[in-house]
C-alpha cells in the first residue's frame, strides 16, 4: 500500500504492507501526528485508537525506517536504529526510505493515503 508521508514538511516514499493491522492503521488517514524520541531508537505518538492486531505475523526485529506499532500502549513508533528482539506486542506496519539521521531528528510526521 503506497502512502504519502511527509516528515517536518520534507517528503518521504513510504510505504505500508498488507496486515490487517496496516489496513486498520490505513483507515485513520490523513493523520498529522507529534513525534517524540523514545530509548535513543525510534520516534514515537499516540494514535486516535488501537489497531486490529488479529491475523499478526509472526514477530520480527524492527529495522531502520520501519513503521510499526506498539500494540500494548496503541501507538506508532519510527525505527531509526535497529530494534530490539522480536516481540508479538511490536507489528511492522511499513517502511519509510529515510536515512536515520533524518527520522532520529524528525519532530512532525503527515501521513496520507497515496492518490
Amino acid at each position: 500500500m503506497a502512502i504519502r508521508v511527509t516528515l517536518d514538511g520534507r517528503p518521504v516514499e513510504a510505504t505500508l504492507n498488507d496486515s490487517p493491522a496496516a489496513r486498520d492503521f490505513a483507515k485513520l488517514l490523513p493523520l498529522t501526528l507529534g513525534l517524540e524520541d523514545f530509548h535513543g531508537i525510534e520516534r514515537v505518538a499516540d494514535l486516535p485508537h488501537k489497531l486490529d492486531t488479529s491475523g499478526a505475523p509472526k514477530p520480527a526485529t524492527a529495522q531502520v525506517g520501519d513503521i510499526a506499532y506498539y500494540a500494548p500502549w496503541g501507538n506508532l513508533a519510527l525505527f531509526y536504529q535497529n530494534g530490539p528482539a522480536p516481540s508479538a506486542d511490536l507489528l511492522v506496519l511499513g517502511h519509510l526510505d529515510v536515512n536515520a539521521d533524518q527520522l532520529s531528528r524528525a519532530t512532525h510526521i503527515t501521513i496520507d493515503a497515496a492518490s
